[in-house]
């Protein structure tokens, strides 16, 4: 079975391409935090915008992730194991990526309404510099989470069930 696609090398020089026409964040840059590279497995004339999606798809995750655990109807359990954690300054916190997250989403919606170049670039833009401030917030917050746990654990060694 071979793989159809544009393969990853040309969608380095296609995306090169699109980075100095519209002034994008480097190649590099946007697969470490969008995995951009899985558009290679793909064949598209319309890249720009396939970028937007890998790019509003890992954004909306988060926003779920975060709506979760701001109002946690049938989630996960591993989500109260988190919320048990979190304290109200981290939750103000969470609240003000959400609202940020949400206005992306929204932004998302509209470009994909229809289709403009420039608009998708902007987008894109947009969204690297939101991930870059919102990603150091939520490294922060699960920094201290995971700092709780293991006092946690370390208090109680009973275990989950014990």
């Amino acid at each position: 079975m071979t793989k159809t696609g544009m393969g990853l090398e040309t969608l380095k020089k296609e995306y090169e391409k699109l980075q100095k026409q519209h002034k994008l964040p480097g190649f590099e840059e946007m697969n470490k935090d969008f995995y951009v590279e899985k558009i290679a497995e793909t064949e598209t004339d319309l890249l720009i915008r396939e970028i937007r999606r890998m790019v509003g798809d890992r954004l909306a995750n988060y926003m779920r992730l975060i709506e979760n655990l701001l109002n946690p109807v049938n989630v996960p359990m591993f989500v109260f194991s988190i919320l048990k954690m979190i304290g109200s300054e981290e939750k103000k916190k969470l609240t003000e990526v959400y609202k940020q997250l949400v206005q992306n989403e929204i932004k998302f919606v509209e470009r994909d309404l229809e289709f403009d170049e420039t608009k998708e670039a902007e987008f894109i833009r947009n969204s690297y510099n939101l991930w870059q401030g919102i990603k150091k917030e939520l490294a922060g917050i699960f920094e201290k989470v995971e700092k709780h746990q293991d006092n946690k654990a370390e208090e109680n060694n009973k275990g989950y069930f014990g």
